[in-house]
């Protein structure tokens, strides 16, 4: 499919900087950027990949705009494989839009949210997994979680996927002719080597789902809650793990009354930390409005840091919080090791048997790596999937997996029973299908604009 009208956006973010680019692509892209360059030559002169200095004219008024510097790249030899002109400019609301504008006036349409990306997918330069590891490249929040998405992007996932349906296609294919011309005798598989190709698929299919929970760490970050009664040091844990004074903290009890987010890069994991009002029976309205929101939070958390004052007992008010997060994934804090404890670490492990317990100070800046390592082994429960290995990141293609998984086991199990092949066979079409969902081979056109429509603009 190839697209023949002319897009153009902004492509860099709107705001004072150095440097602004509006991005042209289409059929017309050259002409049209034309029509507005006053330079000492035209862009229909230049040769692929050569940029040229000049300036930017109003296409209604003849007004120069700005001095610019317009970089060709003749198709197809550019990202969406037409010929693209990239306008470079002083960076500012007022030229970029300004830009802009003549150039839709001389001819050019404003570009749609990821048309750019969705042109290459659509003119075959890039699969639909790789258009969507861009994506995770734009959003990545650590260095690790951004080569994982340029690996994708660079095709290992759609390289392997398309290796395990072009097994499937060879069994169907085999399979089908012998449905169609049952007298002869087909050449290609045995019965066992049909059954060994779809338990390997299989294997690799159940290998991939293995790496979405890695990859939806990497992708989406930890939500971290820190949880506990008033005074026993939530938020001066928080900047003790931001290391900055993020959160006020006091003695007087109650005195975080909101939630307060941050994220960190816990060794290239995304971890989204969230301090929240002490929880406690209350009489001021604010403070337990705060409460209800921390209780609320507590439903969401991917972990939890219970955080203890070593230096008094337990509390009823201790014991309400640790039955709230009993089936949670929790790491106990037990905070102010510096002062005399009145918690013993017999009572501890009795209340808490399945439980990490870590001891800190933040007065004296003991037990934060201890626990940052305690972090790392609970969120990962031992298993860190390199990022040198194929990650399933995208909730889609998850999806998509475990559907090719279920239609996959199926045509096993009818195939180990003997059934007719009729029945194989629509269980393999239909995990090719879901397969093929992940590179784009066999989505609708609906869903396929859908995926697009969570680009941003000028992408």
């Amino acid at each position: 499919m190839y697209v023949h009208d002319t897009i153009a956006a902004i492509s860099t973010p709107i705001g004072e900087a150095g440097l602004g680019i509006i991005r042209v692509s289409g059929d017309q892209a050259v002409d049209i950027v034309d029509r507005i360059f006053r330079g000492k030559k035209r862009l229909k002169d230049t040769d692929t990949y050569q940029a040229r200095y000049g300036y930017i004219i109003d296409f209604k008024s003849g007004k120069k705009i700005d001095e610019v510097i317009c970089l060709l790249m003749r198709s197809p030899h550019s990202f969406t494989t037409e010929d693209v002109v990239e306008v470079g400019c002083h960076g500012g609301i007022v030229p970029l839009r300004r830009i802009l504008n003549s150039i839709l006036d001389a001819g050019a349409r404003l570009a749609e949210p990821g048309e750019f990306t969705k042109r290459a997918f659509l003119n075959g330069r890039i699969d639909l997994a790789q258009a969507e590891a861009i994506i995770q490249i734009i959003t990545s929040r650590t260095e690790k979680g951004m080569e994982i998405a340029v690996q994708q992007l660079e095709g290992g996932l759609s390289r392997k996927i398309s290796n395990l349906r072009q097994k499937l296609i060879r069994v169907l294919a085999h399979l089908e002719a012998a449905l169609d011309f049952p007298e002869d005798e087909i050449e290609g598989f045995s019965e066992g080597e049909i059954g060994k190709i779809i338990s390997e698929v299989i294997s690799e299919v159940e290998k991939l789902l293995k790496t979405s929970q890695t990859g939806k760490i990497y992708r989406e970050g930890v939500r971290t809650i820190i949880v506990g009664r008033p005074n026993v040091g939530k938020s001066s844990l928080l900047n003790a793990l931001l290391r900055e004074q993020r959160a006020i903290v006091t003695d007087i009890p109650g005195t975080t009354r909101d939630v307060i987010e941050e994220m960190i890069n816990l060794q290239g994991v995304p971890l989204k930390l969230i301090d929240t009002a002490g929880i406690r029976d209350t009489e001021d309205l604010v403070e337990r409005l705060g409460v209800e929101r921390s209780k609320e939070l507590l439903n969401k958390a991917d972990l939890v840091l219970l955080v203890l004052d070593v230096s008094q007992e337990l509390t009823d008010e201790d014991f309400k919080i640790i039955e709230m997060i009993r089936n949670k994934k929790t790491i106990v804090v037990v905070n102010k090791t510096d002062l005399d404890a009145k918690i013993d670490q017999f009572q501890l492990q009795k209340i808490f048997p399945d439980q990490k317990i870590v001891r800190t100070s933040m007065v004296e800046e003991e037990g934060l790596d201890e626990l940052r390592d305690a972090i790392l082994e609970l969120v990962f429960q031992g298993e860190v999937v390199s990022t040198d290995e194929t990650i399933v990141t995208n909730l889609r293609h998850q999806r998509a997996l475990e559907d090719a998984l279920q239609s996959l086991n199926k045509a096993k199990e009818s195939f180990k029973a003997n059934m007719p092949h009729d029945f194989v066979t629509i269980d393999l079409k239909a995990g090719v299908e879901h397969l093929g969902k992940i590179t784009g081979e066999t989505l609708t056109e609906d869903i396929i604009d859908q995926i697009f429509a969570e680009f941003c603009l000028g992408k």
